[in-house]
């Protein structure tokens, strides 16, 4: 057994280590700055209680982007350096950001042992490559990621830190055999154990849903299928779920090998990134299919956002969550007793809300960012939850699930079909289902622009005076009725503050809200997902109860109020853009 020391490396803090709602996210060039990674791992490792760091067992791993597989040997050293137990890393460095949360909470070791913990090396749906992004984040025992208690401690020591512990001597490890390896240290043994990243994970889905049903449908001539990994971690479980488990065709797969750099992609799973996928599904504005398959699916590069699509059609994750909810216990085995209560986003539309209110279920609407539907979790208040970045997800783990919401679709699917696959009944669509939806709760016709890095001071300036605006509403209300008679009034306007039902906690300036008396709504925000510039983020939401208006174009529902919105913010003014970035 080889052994190694301990040393301690002086350091001095670097500046801008403030993990926001998904972790430390930069340029893989500033990681790689001399103790960049190692000073945040060890003020991550200060911030936590000593049962969680000695004698513990870690996971380490992540989607695989590129400085992936440096930062695992780095992060190896400073665990064994500072009494960690064990090391579990998934194969070639893969796991994505569900199957983490799951093997926290459900994978034993073979001497019993379970994790209290992970390091997650992932920047999501930002693009990978030496230019590009990289991204760290810290997940607890829950197999959620870590709350604002715990964050903020590890900024206060990534400001104070002087030095930390390295076993610099350590080989590095064969991340891509599955093993265990073993080393003695001052403080005994220590072992990295690299296992397979998706037998866990399939694990737990095989307890869920019902995997005979969903081959039925997959198995049927009239139902056709597709999946694009985008080139992420979804590619190590596409193959084993939806072939080998669920008897899909391989040509059904898109993208689906992981790559550190996405092959060259924005591994983001929407309408203006997922271009082949979108193509296929004859959503193309210039490449029309000839026979799109009748479902498919997008995962970006972690694996816990989805995109759902129908034939020509494209589902809202708004949309999308709500009809999970609405369908889950007639459709999903894991939720046949019923719900515990609902939670979405605040700027998510609320057709989850109108869901829960019609099928009586509590209901929860909680700042962005998903420790906070994780501490509803834990109570057991919330058994599905999602939010309109394309995050959807249960209380199976602690993390949003793009896997899981394609499962749950496709259960969806199989539970309205069950009468139509063997005779010639016309099979019920994605569209179908969506449009049935709209007809019994009303439709929330939504859109989201996103102004990607923005002067970071003119995005403050902006956002200023829409507070500034909500001191007097009537005067709003005359600026909105001379833009656009039709549009309702606004009945009241605020910046959303949350306190958890939990833990008491009250989360302040969480994005600005302007609600209409017909049920619309405009909230403006600021995102700490990207890594430099601020992201301006403007949602736009119009409701309809009436069943015959339902079907309107998008575009042209949302024209008068996407209007409004723009020229109450005064949006080309402060960012210089006559256009948003992204539509979606």
């Amino acid at each position: 057994m080889v052994s190694f020391k301990v040393s301690v490396v002086s350091t001095s803090p670097i500046d801008g280590q403030k993990p926001g709602t998904s972790g430390l996210r930069k340029k893989v060039k500033v990681f790689k700055q001399p103790n960049y990674l190692e000073n945040f791992v060890q003020a991550t490792f200060n911030a936590l209680t000593p049962e969680k760091v000695k004698g513990a067992t870690l996971v380490v791993s992540g989607d695989g982007r590129y400085y992936s597989e440096e930062a695992i040997q780095i992060i190896i050293k400073l665990a064994a350096a500072n009494g960690v137990r064990r090391v579990w890393v998934g194969q070639n460095s893969l796991l994505s950001t569900p199957a983490v949360s799951a093997v926290i909470r459900e994978r034993v070791g073979d001497d019993g042992s379970k994790a209290t913990g992970a390091f997650i090396l992932t920047a999501s749906h930002n693009p990978g490559g030496p230019t590009e992004d990289f991204g760290i984040k810290y997940n607890m025992e829950n197999g959620g990621p870590a709350p604002e208690s715990i964050t903020d401690k590890i900024y206060d020591n990534t400001k104070t830190i002087k030095e930390y512990p390295i076993a610099e001597d350590l080989p590095s490890v064969d991340i891509s055999a599955i093993g265990i390896t073993s080393f003695e240290g001052p403080d005994g043994k220590f072992d990295v154990e690299v296992f397979d990243s998706a037998d866990d994970y399939v694990k737990l889905m095989k307890t869920i849903f019902d995997f005979e049903s969903i081959k039925k449908l997959l198995s049927s001539p009239k139902f056709t299928f597709c999946y694009d990994a985008l080139h992420g971690v979804a590619g190590a479980y596409a193959h084993r779920i939806f072939v080998e488990e669920l008897g899909a065709q391989e040509s059904s797969l898109l993208n689906c090998v992981p790559k550190k750099d996405f092959g060259g992609g924005h591994p983001d799973p929407n309408l203006t990134y997922a271009k082949e996928l979108v193509a296929r599904m004859g959503l193309s504005k210039t490449d029309a299919a000839v026979d799109p398959p009748e479902f498919g699916a997008a995962a970006d590069g972690d694996a816990d956002r989805n995109m759902v699509l129908g034939k020509r059609f494209f589902v809202t994750p708004s949309d999308s969550v709500a009809i999970i909810a609405a369908n889950a216990v007639a459709a999903i085995p894991y939720f046949s007793s019923g719900l515990k209560g609902v939670a979405r986003s605040m700027p998510t539309s609320a057709a989850l809300d109108v869901v829960a209110k019609n099928l009586n279920l509590k209901f929860f609407e909680v700042p962005t960012g998903w420790k906070f539907f994780g501490n509803l979790m834990d109570a057991g208040m919330c058994s599905v939850c999602g939010e309109e970045s394309f995050g959807t997800g249960s209380d199976h783990i602690r993390e949003k699930d793009g896997i899981w919401a394609v499962l749950a679709w496709l259960s969806i699917l199989a539970h309205k079909n069950k009468e139509t696959l063997d005779g010639n009944a016309k099979l019920v669509t994605v569209e179908d289902i969506v449009r049935q939806h709209w007809a019994t709760y009303g439709r929330h016709y939504y859109t989201r622009y996103d102004y990607e890095n923005v002067d970071a001071a003119a995005a403050k300036e902006l956002m200023g005076l829409l507070v500034k605006l909500q001191s007097s509403l009537p005067e709003v209300n005359k600026m909105v009725k001379g833009m656009h008679p039709e549009v309702a009034n606004v009945a009241s306007a605020d910046e959303f503050e949350y306190k958890d039902p939990v833990d008491g906690s009250v989360s302040k300036h969480q994005g600005i809200r302007y609600l209409f008396e017909d049920g619309s709504r405009l909230v403006f925000r600021l995102s700490g997902t990207g890594s430099e510039g601020a992201t301006i983020r403007l949602y736009i939401e119009q409701y309809e109860k009436d069943a015959s208006k339902t079907g309107r174009d998008s575009q042209d529902a949302l024209a008068p109020l996407v209007d409004v919105a723009l020229k109450l913010s005064k949006m080309q003014e402060f960012t210089g853009r006559s256009a948003p970035t992204v539509i979606t």
